[in-house]
């Protein structure tokens, strides 16, 4: 018996987040959250969560040169330097 497929429904925002240790992290992040509270600042603040979770990641980490693409990625809020939208999305 499999099980029912679940769906959610997102609001992704591409987001540029600069780590602690000097990696980068380019990807989507899903900002949909209680209304008027959909901005990439919001979820950064949301002590409930303690993880950003971004998709179709690329990370670029620190002294390797090809940066790896992942389906998903888990961040620690608390090792964020900074996190940025893409100004080009629509």
């Amino acid at each position: 018996m499999t099980s029912p497929e679940i769906k959610k429904e997102i609001l992704s925002r591409i987001v540029r987040i600069k780590m602690t240790d000097g990696s980068r992290v380019n990807g989507q992040v899903n900002i949909l959250r209680d209304p008027g509270h959909d901005r990439l600042s919001d979820l950064l603040e949301n002590t409930n969560e303690p993880f950003v979770v971004v998709f179709d990641a690329t990370l670029h980490e620190v002294g390797i040169e090809n940066p790896v693409r992942h389906k998903t990625i888990f961040i620690n809020k608390t090792q964020i330097a900074f996190a940025t939208p893409d100004e080009d999305q629509k």
